[in-house]
């Protein structure tokens, strides 16, 4: 039977703007641990604070790796990786490069998430790899998903939400369709509404990052009261809007 609590922690909770202070890293946290979310998904420089007000909870820290265009050095990312591990990130969310995808560069991409899912991995923590789907075609995308595995990737991820578009569930059924059952999907961009979310659970997503996280929960649990909270059907086309 689906719950609330189901749908809460197919949630992280995304603080992600580049405007946000001190003060909505707090509130973002409330609302995270109010709700017992997958995660809090903060900006790196935010991370020693939402470590310390996530303490004790089953909320995860997480943070973003090479944000939001993927294009620093390789060795940037895996140290940047390093150092959010070491102010107690317990997941990344690194966005693959790019323009390497783009160019075919299969190897350069795969060597690029490697390094960081050998710095998650030897601390405990696991890496969702970002593929910004917006900018690629059928065939990168499906090879994006293939080398993220076998870089060591847990979760391939749609979309940053500062792209041309965000998350749709033509992409999270590609991408469930070309990775393992060991790998899991996270779509993420514009999703701003339950429905949306349960049309993503029904193509294979197993976390949505959102930063509607409150109004999502409310209306959870509004359905569930009623007895109306219920598995989507499979859907035709669900196009979110750009952005978090």
């Amino acid at each position: 039977m689906l719950t609330p609590q189901i749908i809460a922690k197919m949630l992280d909770h995304s603080t992600l703007q580049p405007f946000l202070t001190a003060d909505d890293i707090r509130t973002g946290c409330e609302i995270a641990l109010q709700y017992n979310t997958a995660s809090v998904c903060a900006r790196p420089g935010d991370i020693k604070l939402v470590s310390q007000l996530l303490r004790g909870s089953d909320v995860k820290v997480c943070t973003v790796i090479g944000f939001p265009h993927g294009a620093h050095r390789a060795d940037v990312k895996a140290f940047e990786a390093q150092r959010a591990l070491d102010d107690g990130c317990q997941e990344l969310d690194m966005v693959i490069n790019i323009g390497l995808m783009m160019a075919l560069d299969f190897q350069a991409a795969e060597d690029d998430i490697r390094g960081v899912a050998q710095a998650a991995h030897e601390r405990g923590a696991i890496l969702k790899v970002i593929l910004e789907t917006c900018y690629l075609n059928e065939e990168q995308k499906i090879a994006a998903c293939q080398l993220s595995e076998r870089a060591g990737a847990d979760f391939v991820k749609t979309s940053t939400g500062y792209g041309t578009a965000g998350a749709t569930v033509e992409d999270v059924r590609l991408m469930r369709a070309h990775v393992s059952n060991r790998v899991l999907v996270k779509a993420s961009g514009g999703i701003r509404d339950l429905d949306t979310v349960l049309a993503m659970r029904v193509e294979g997503a197993a976390r949505c990052g959102v930063s509607a996280t409150a109004a999502i929960m409310e209306e959870a649990l509004r359905r569930y009261e009623m007895g109306a909270l219920v598995e989507a059907k499979a859907y035709a086309s669900v196009a979110p809007s750009d952005g978090y």
